[in-house]
């Protein structure tokens, strides 16, 4: 369920309380929320109250509150199923002191549901140990592995049905039953380098992992593969639920062409895949533990603490290796948290008009890169700068709260991997994760997997370290 307290004129999607009937306040970021509600009108027999959100299926709630704090109740009459009004039955009489709310359930979606399964490529063991060798990969291909992709059903940032496509790797041997591995890949800018179309090294780690005796499921997340509309980057909740229903249509897919599995899920992603499987991880906890067992999980330089070390780094003027990382996540912020009207709005000239073309998915990083300067923060607004400076609630800041994973108690045994030479994801996130996550009673590590090494010089030795520990753990 997905509150709205209230309603802002523009450019703020969530969150706004009605006190009285005439004056509005900015509460706080919430989770991205299409719900828009209308300034209340006085009808002859009460108040009415209005809203609307895009698509069909919704159900509504009407709660009140002595004050934006809540606690809040039930209004008269306040479950109004589909319907978009409520009429206070009340009439006016002492409207102006309670606060009202809307609250919006999404409608039902059979997510995780299997809509296709198409096989894109087959891998000998042997020509696997051979592209092994020739990679210097010290892996030994156990297995012929077949790849398929995979499309299901799942939701969007705002809880409507939507589609999404994942890789999936099967290893090929009768009479063994093989334990789920999650395999969430880093940041990707253009669509066709989603792991599901098998034209990104991201597809080929899923190849690795199932040719050891993995299923790997790699989702592609929300606007990446064939998924409609531009990838919400960096957004905790719609990267756990792309994930977790990219793993039931893998189990789906496992079941329909008789792969058995042994019940053990392992989840392990670099760089973005950090954060997403971390958020994964949470999302299996708090709402899917009876369905998934987690028996561990490794999340490599993610960006866990976006709205401290992240944000910190992102506002220093340091110069940094892939400046479109900030472009890709404030465009994130724009469309879900609405930030401002649109990304150019923000920006200085020429990247008002430069700069946003290239982010809807047929560009890959490296050539926005060629038009970034190194310090991200130059494309920016000095005056937003500024206020996100000064302003500890300030709006960017609150959003990128809603999107931390660092201070959260995971039961599942997780290992983060950072390398200290990173300066792609600082590591200072990790040490904050591991450090509040201790501090919470959680079993985490933290584990430099080469000393000294960058952001992309530490991916093999995190993931052959990660898949070392997954292998003294699985069922044999």
């Amino acid at each position: 369920m997905f509150p709205n307290l209230a309603f802002r004129p523009v450019g703020w999607r969530t969150g706004l309380a009605v006190l009285g009937w005439s004056m509005a306040m900015m509460l706080h970021a919430e989770l991205p929320s299409r719900l828009r509600v209308h300034p209340p009108v006085p009808e002859p027999s009460g108040i009415r109250m209005s809203w609307e959100v895009p698509g069909d299926g919704w159900t509504f709630d009407v709660q009140e509150a002595l004050d934006p704090t809540g606690p809040w109740v039930p209004s008269p009459n306040g479950t109004v199923g589909p319907a978009r009004s409520w009429l206070d039955p009340r009439g006016t009489v002492d409207a102006a002191q309670r606060v009202f709310r809307v609250v919006h359930t999404p409608p039902l979606v059979a997510r995780g549901r299997l809509l296709s399964l198409s096989k894109t490529a087959s891998y000998p063991a042997a020509q696997l140990s051979f592209l092994l060798l020739l990679q210097g990969i010290p892996l030994a291909a156990q297995f012929d592995v077949d790849v398929y992709k995979l499309v299901y059903q799942t939701v969007d940032p705002w809880g409507l049905p939507t589609v999404a496509t994942a890789g999936l790797c099967l290893p090929i041997k009768s009479g063994r039953a093989w334990p789920l591995l999650g395999y969430q890949h880093g940041t990707l800018l253009r669509k066709l380098d989603a792991p599901s179309s098998g034209l990104s090294t991201e597809g080929l780690v899923g190849v690795l992992l199932a040719t050891s005796g993995y299923v790997g499921v790699s989702a592609d997340y929300l606007g990446l593969g064939e998924s409609p509309g531009r990838h919400p980057y960096h957004h905790a909740s719609s990267q756990a639920t792309a994930v977790v229903d990219a793993m039931r249509a893998g189990r789906a897919a496992c079941a329909s062409n008789g792969i058995p599995l042994n019940g053990q899920v392992f989840l392990a992603g670099y760089s973005q895949g950090g954060h997403a499987t971390m958020a994964a991880l949470r999302e299996i906890e708090s709402r899917h533990a009876s369905e998934f067992d987690v028996v561990a999980c490794a999340p490599m330089a993610g960006a866990f603490d976006l709205s401290g070390v992240t944000l910190d780094d992102a506002l220093s003027d340091r110069p940094v290796p892939n400046p479109y990382y900030f472009a890709f996540l404030l465009q994130t912020l724009v469309d879900l948290y609405g930030l401002a009207p649109s990304l150019s709005d923000l920006l200085v000239a020429p990247f008002d008009q430069t700069l946003p073309p290239l982010l809807d998915g047929s560009t890959d990083g490296g050539s926005v890169n060629a038009v970034l300067p190194s310090i991200a923060n130059r494309i920016v607004k000095p005056t937003f700068l500024a206020a996100v400076r000064s302003d500890p609630g300030h709006p960017l800041r609150r959003a990128l709260r809603d999107n931390d994973l660092a201070s959260w108690s995971p039961r599942a045994p997780v290992r983060l991997y950072h390398c200290s030479g990173d300066q792609d994801v600082l590591p200072a996130n990790s040490v904050a994760a591991r450090d509040r996550m201790k501090a919470l009673g959680a079993n985490v590590v933290l584990i430099d997997p080469k000393s000294g090494a960058s952001h992309g010089d530490c991916a093999q030795p995190a993931l052959l370290l990660a898949k070392a520990w997954f292998d003294s753990l699985r069922k044999q």
